[in-house]
């Protein structure tokens, strides 16, 4: 066995070694936090703990995979296998199948993802005569995941009355009752959501003291990797299991919790102490990512919240380049900076576009990020975009694998009764979902049902239902003999997937064709991979892990050299060597809604510590004094944020701003620019942030335009426009209504405005 200890800082070692009691491991951006978790999983195993006593658990199956290697490294294979290591919903999705009795449910139970959980929430809204355009299904699905996360059932979530006031307020008072026939139909049809995997374990727990003292006495050791994330559905599983040896090790950073919109309490990690007396802390402060320049601008940032461990985070790298702080007349220009920024500086750097990644808050502040990158014929990627399992005619293949492995999921059934066409209508579905609310009974259950005959079907359409069931049960009838592959092999062809795209020539048709081979391609691989493990390789098990991949694990990696675009909340976790954090601006980052409620507020901060410490060599920040917002110009401050780093960290580039501090109490008031801090009898310095060369500041912003008139504007001027900043005026051409100029600007490059509508301001 390799010396797993050699390479570790004294903090770290100290971590890893010291392995019995409640213990808590606050772990600084870049500090190593994995590399600790794994080396004490290690640690325990050379000590001769058995594997499947150890209870690793994450948020991606990618960081299970990654920390089972390198342990596989260390202790081998065949140890390694054997440990409970993966996500919250893969462990508890399999002690599920295990426990499914207790719940009533088969332990062939289906997995809903988000599109799924929509579409049954979609129907039940039309069955109730609801307006959708109230009861929108994102919403809904929001609210029953809301009250999953934090352990409300259907039946008390429709009793209570703070709940139904706050439903009533928001125009929704039946969403109690949208919930509890969700519950029912999911648990007719034999699947449940993602949330449900936690609720449902919770339930088991509960209910079932003997299936939660099993599990007790065989997780001697319990450890969990981002423990600022969790929720308190996730919170009170890893309280019930850890009761009996209190073993349980969690690593995070509340520093970089920025989750609550998921349900995540950055509460579970700040209260370890309380329900863990005699606990030990440690603190993974060194950062081996950065350099000094940023890491100790992130701690100015991130020092200002008062709701968190304190700690110091620091870098023995070089001292870096200070933080660029851009400003741009607009939101279009600002695009047009960074993507002349980033061209420079791969040309500066000899480096990759792959060393590059643009961070926002929001995804639509993407378009004109990716608007200027094309216009310098430069690569791009979405982080985040379409997962290839949700492509079309993957999800299609996928119902037909769950409706195997389940027939009673009514939703798969919905979905591919008809793809490829096979003469069964909307018309026919609505009758067999007609018959079903009448008799209780799945669709599966109509279809196989003698009284089918008797739901007023013409003898056409029963010989092709009848044949649709007959295909099914054929697939059916493999589950058991066929591994995954061979039966995912099977299901393209007689269903006629394969052959659907095979005859269609175009384009689209060979790409989704192509993505189909894809699909099973990875299917073989599974099933090979799993044979050489000796464990499960049917459809059953292939679904299991498929239906529990989280984004990260389904974002394709590819060897293409483009630039990275994504929000910052995908970026946590991820690291470039240069990082442009865009859009800094107040009532965008900090966003509008965080700006009345400091508990929000102190998480945007955590977002921008986030963002700014993905940074290796270089961060750039970037604000707009105008952008479009809803069709609208809108002006701009720069945030809150930008004047909270300490100034000796910034360059500030071109006509960027000059900060003045200035202290008083901090207000927080929506479009106000002062910092906010509501901790009482805590004065902190705020910044007003000043514009060079604008004396007007202090008042809104607006531009006083002459155009119109082609004597307004002459040859050699120097003019600024709401949009492509400044320029100089090549050339005036045309009279009147007709007048053209002709306009070099700075970032936007050479453009032939009509000035009538152009609103050019003279600068000089």
């Amino acid at each position: 066995m390799q010396d797993y200890l050699e390479g570790l800082n004294p903090a770290q070692k100290e971590a890893v070694l010291n392995t019995e009691g409640p213990s808590l491991v606050i772990a600084g951006a870049g500090s190593g936090k994995t590399r600790v978790l794994t080396m004490r999983i290690a640690h325990l195993l050379s000590k001769g703990v058995a594997p499947y006593r150890i209870l690793a658990l994450t948020f991606t199956n990618k960081a299970a995979k990654e920390m089972r290697k390198r342990i596989a490294q260390i202790v081998g294979e065949n140890v390694a296998r054997y440990l409970w290591m993966d996500t919250f919903h893969s462990v508890f999705a399999r002690i599920l199948r295990l426990e499914s009795k207790r719940l009533g449910y088969p332990s062939s139970y289906t997995i809903y993802d988000a599109q799924d959980s929509k579409n049954l929430i979609k129907s039940i809204v039309k069955q109730m005569n609801l307006d959708s355009k109230i009861y929108k299904p994102g919403e809904v699905m929001s609210r029953i995941s809301w009250a999953k996360n934090n352990l409300i059932t259907p039946n008390v979530y429709k009793n209570d009355s703070r709940i139904y006031e706050k439903d009533r307020l928001s125009r929704k008072p039946l969403i109690g009752d949208i919930y509890i026939r969700y519950a029912r139909e999911c648990y007719k049809n034999g699947v449940m959501d993602f949330d449900d995997l936690l609720l449902n374990t919770n339930i088991l727990f509960k209910n079932n003291p003997d299936v939660l003292e099993k599990y007790q006495k065989q997780f001697d050791y319990i450890l969990v990797d981002e423990y600022q994330d969790t929720n308190y559905s996730q919170y009170m599983i890893v309280k019930q299991l850890a009761a009996a040896h209190k073993n349980v090790c969690v690593v995070g950073d509340d520093a970089q919790s920025i989750y609550s919109f998921r349900g995540a309490k950055i509460e579970n990690i700040l209260s370890f102490r309380n329900d863990y007396p005699g606990y030990k802390l440690f603190k993974l402060e060194q950062n081996y990512r950065s350099t000094k320049n940023i890491v100790n601008a992130a701690n100015s940032i991130i020092h200002r919240n008062s709701n968190q461990i304190r700690k110091t985070v620091f870098s023995e790298k070089q001292e870096g380049e200070k933080i660029k702080v851009i400003s741009a007349y607009s939101d279009v220009e600002e695009g047009l900076i960074i993507a002349n920024e980033i061209f420079e500086a791969r040309m500066r750097n000899q480096a990759s576009f792959n060393d590059f990644a643009v961070l926002y808050r929001t995804n639509a502040q993407s378009r004109i990020i990716e608007e200027a990158l094309r216009k310098k014929n430069m690569p791009y990627k979405i982080y985040g975009g379409t997962s290839f399992y949700q492509r079309k005619e993957i999800k299609d293949m996928l119902a037909y694998f769950r409706l195997v492995v389940n027939p009673n999921d009514s939703e798969s059934l919905k979905r591919i009764i008809n793809v490829p066409g096979r003469g069964i209508g909307k018309t026919t579905l609505e009758k067999l979902e007609t018959f079903s609310d009448r008799t209780g009974m799945t669709l599966w259950g109509v279809l196989t049902s003698q009284g089918l005959s008797g739901a007023g079907f013409n003898t056409g359409t029963l010989k092709k239902l009848k044949a649709f069931t007959v295909m099914i049960q054929e697939f059916r009838d493999m589950l058991e003999s066929a591994n995954a592959y061979e039966l995912a092999d099977k299901i393209a062809d007689v269903s006629g997937m394969r052959k659907l795209f095979q005859t269609d020539t175009s384009i689209e048709g060979q790409g989704r064709l192509e993505n189909i081979e894809e699909l099973l391609n990875g299917i073989k691989e599974f099933s090979e991979e799993r044979e050489e493990e000796g464990t499960g390789n049917n459809m059953v098990d292939f679904l299991s892990e498929v239906s529990l991949l989280t984004d990260q694990d389904t974002e394709k990696e590819d060897n293409k050299d483009r630039v990275t675009l994504m929000t910052i909340h995908s970026a946590k976790g991820l690291e470039f060597r240069f990082v442009y954090i865009v859009g800094v601006e107040e009532g965008l980052f900090p966003s509008a809604m965080s700006l009345e409620s400091n508990t929000a507020l102190e998480e945007e901060r955590r977002l921008f510590y986030v963002a700014l410490t993905r940074a290796e060599e270089k961060a750039t920040i970037s604000f707009a004094k105008s952008r479009y917002k809803f069709g609208e110009l809108t002006f701009s401050k720069p945030s809150r944020f930008i004047g909270e780093i300490d100034q000796q960290f910034l360059e500030l580039s071109g006509d960027a701003f000059m900060p003045t501090a200035r202290t008083g109490k901090e207000r927080g008031v929506r479009g106000s620019f002062q910092s906010r801090n509501n901790v009482r009898g805590n004065q902190r310095p705020a910044y007003n942030f000043k514009l060079k060369n604008d004396k007007n500041s202090e008042k809104k912003t607006s531009f006083s335009y002459s155009g119109g008139k082609s004597g307004t504007i002459k040859e050699g001027m120097t003019v600024l426009h709401e949009r492509f900043g400044k320029g100089i005026v090549l050339d005036v051409s045309g009279e009147a209504t007709n007048a053209k100029a002709t306009v070099m600007f700075d970032n936007a490059g050479q453009k032939q405005l009509l000035l009538k509508f152009a609103k050019l301001k003279i600068l000089s």
